[in-house]
């Protein structure tokens, strides 16, 4: 699983690597093998200004044969929004990949 972050001029990835590898590899666990790609975007939409839920974070999967997945996570850290959205990432692939085994 290859993870690409992107941030925007007020948020330093560079630190952020290893955290986002942890986190989304013990939230995402099962489904790993699966994903060929993780991209995560950080922004602060106060640039730099203290405020509630102003860290985002999106992260979009990629899966082997299947469509992107792709969910959004708003808090007050970066840490707390990547932890956010990777919970929440999960919750779409437990349902998505449920759904194709309900139908097969």
């Amino acid at each position: 699983m290859h993870i690409e972050i992107r941030t925007d001029s007020h948020i330093h990835g560079g630190d952020l690597g290893p955290y986002v590898e942890r986190t989304v590899g013990s939230v995402l666990g099962p489904f790993v093998p699966q994903i060929t790609r993780l991209d995560v975007h950080l922004n602060d939409a106060n640039a730099g200004k203290s405020g509630a839920d102003d860290k985002r974070c999106m992260i979009e999967a990629r899966l082997e044969g299947r469509k992107p997945q792709a969910v959004t996570h708003n808090a007050e850290t970066v840490e707390q929004a990547i932890k956010g959205a990777a919970d929440k990432l999960k919750r779409v692939l437990e349902s998505a990949i449920g759904k194709l085994r309900d139908a097969h």
